[in-house]
């Protein structure tokens, strides 16, 4: 595939975002449009950069694609990752509307927020852990709509992680030492994921370190104040007629918010 020319790149990411406001995501790509992983990454920024030019701020990172299964199921070798905006931000017990989404799907997370800079020069596991500020419990919103044909990495990536938004609970102090937690992801009192027995900080922060050094390859680092979502232990669930959502943690809390 060939390098998108910019009129071309800045023209999808118009458009990209226009479907973005009208709830109906990444239609060029039910259209038959294929890009290279380097290009979609190039128009995830394209449309970050419009974002940004009408009053955005990106507040942070999310990971996607930790898992090796998913990785090769969207034709990676790699994480993903993708912006959180200050607009898609929600507070614990937020009631929201499934008509602002398209096919609502959510998954049970972890995030942390940075209490200093990370030079990726020294960006060893202990200095990643010993940068974390807090950890936070959030139910992580999706749009799931890929629409491209398999493998779909490149859609993936250029629609920003398929990322609606984030309900973030509480949270607590790093903990600074290794512990075991549960994670539960519960419709209107029913579990439909759980995971019994998640390390910190060996699973919750594995690919850190990864997002740390691909962003120094943009001349980017990670700073004090962002707010990065760890990568998901499994696929998003739609949410289809159930109207309330719970995650759960035992060692980090919990977090909820309500669908209309």
């Amino acid at each position: 595939m060939s390098e998108l020319d910019n009129q071309t790149l800045n023209a999808l990411a118009r458009r990209m975002l226009a479907d973005y406001d009208a709830v109906d995501p990444g239609t060029v790509f039910a259209e038959g449009l294929r890009l290279s992983i380097p290009d979609a990454w190039r128009l995830q920024t394209a449309v970050a950069a419009l974002r940004e030019q009408r009053g955005e701020t990106a507040v942070g990172y999310k990971i996607g694609c930790v898992c090796a299964g998913n990785q090769k199921m969207m034709g990676l070798t790699h994480p993903v990752w993708g912006r959180l905006w200050s607009s898609e931000q929600h507070k614990d017990g937020v009631a929201l509307k499934k008509a602002d989404f398209a096919n609502l799907a959510l998954e049970a997370e972890f995030a942390f927020t940075l209490k200093r800079d990370v030079d990726p020069e020294k960006a060893s596991p202990g200095e990643l852990v010993a940068a974390v500020g807090a950890v936070y419990p959030v139910i992580e919103l999706h749009n799931l709509m890929l629409r491209s044909d398999p493998p779909r990495g490149h859609e993936l990536i250029a629609n920003n992680g398929i990322l609606a938004g984030v309900v973030r609970g509480r949270g607590v102090s790093n903990p600074n030492t290794p512990l075991t937690t549960d994670l539960a992801l519960i419709f209107d009192g029913g579990t439909v994921d759980f995971w019994s027995s998640l390390r910190w900080p060996d699973d919750i922060l594995s690919a850190i370190g990864w997002l740390a050094e691909k962003r120094a390859e943009a001349g980017v680092r990670l700073e004090k104040g962002d707010v990065i979502l760890t990568g998901a232990f499994g696929p998003p669930i739609p949410l289809e007629n159930k109207t309330r959502v719970d995650v759960t943690s035992s060692a980090f809390g919990s977090v909820s918010a309500t669908f209309r």
